[in-house]
């Protein structure tokens, strides 16, 4: 009897993201030089080294994630093992990929090594704990207002599965709330890991709206997924 191959990427609880900072420019479609001197927020970081490049580019750079808790040998294990079981994932459904960016599966994981590295040199330095913050959504260790820019990589809506949409909303206005007035919050994907948008956009969409924030569906620079053609931007009021 012949298995059916999955035509989506298979999840089993949340992943360790490793990506770069230039990933997240083209990811969020950013301008880097407008956020120098501000403070920005990455939320569900992970190993990612966005914190840490952000930082040696005069980004007042900070990372929120459970997984803080860990030392760096733990962080890296984890790391290891988490870029060997996404590669080998992908290599069975990389006929689905938009591969412009990355250009083959070898560069994908080189700059998956490449971010945890650099993710991890910084993670051991002495003032570490002044970037790097334990703690999960819905509810972070911040005071309101406290970030021009808060981002939020591969965490929300893709694990739809996992998390209803009492959720979603939860975890959207506390990204709000340490968000500063005119300040901004950037999610990407819209999708859950079937590559389908996430099935209560437009009830989100509208909640926030009604809430009297500016939202938009904004080009990504970085469409690998099936269907990632957007990323979402909340503009909190002033």
């Amino acid at each position: 009897m012949s298995i059916e191959k999955l035509n989506f990427y298979e999840q089993s609880g949340v992943a360790m993201t490793c990506r770069t900072f230039e990933e997240y420019v083209s990811m969020f479609a950013l301008k880097p030089h407008l956020y120098q001197g501000e403070r920005v927020l990455d939320v569900a970081g992970g190993a990612s080294s966005f914190t840490a490049e952000a930082c040696s580019r005069g980004i007042l750079a900070e990372a929120v994630d459970p997984m803080y808790i860990k030392s760096v040998e733990q962080i890296q294990e984890h790391g290891v093992q988490e870029i060997k079981v996404s590669t080998a994932k992908l290599r069975d459904l990389q006929h689905l990929y938009n591969w412009e960016y990355y250009g083959d599966i070898a560069q994908h994981q080189a700059g998956r090594e490449k971010s945890l590295k650099l993710f991890l040199d910084d993670y051991a330095r002495e003032d570490a704990a002044l970037r790097y913050h334990r703690g999960r959504l819905p509810e972070l260790p911040f005071e309101e207002g406290m970030f021009a820019l808060v981002l939020c990589s591969h965490f929300l809506f893709l694990y739809e599965e996992q998390f209803d949409f009492a959720f979603h909303l939860e975890a959207v206005g506390e990204l709000l709330r340490i968000c500063k007035s005119g300040g901004e919050v950037l999610i990407y994907p819209l999708l859950n890991f079937r590559t389908e948008q996430y099935s209560r956009l437009d009830e989100l969409l509208e909640t926030l709206q009604q809430d009297g924030n500016l939202v938009e569906l904004v080009t990504t620079e970085l469409p690998f997924l099936p269907n990632s053609k957007y990323f979402m931007k909340i503009r909190k009021p002033e």
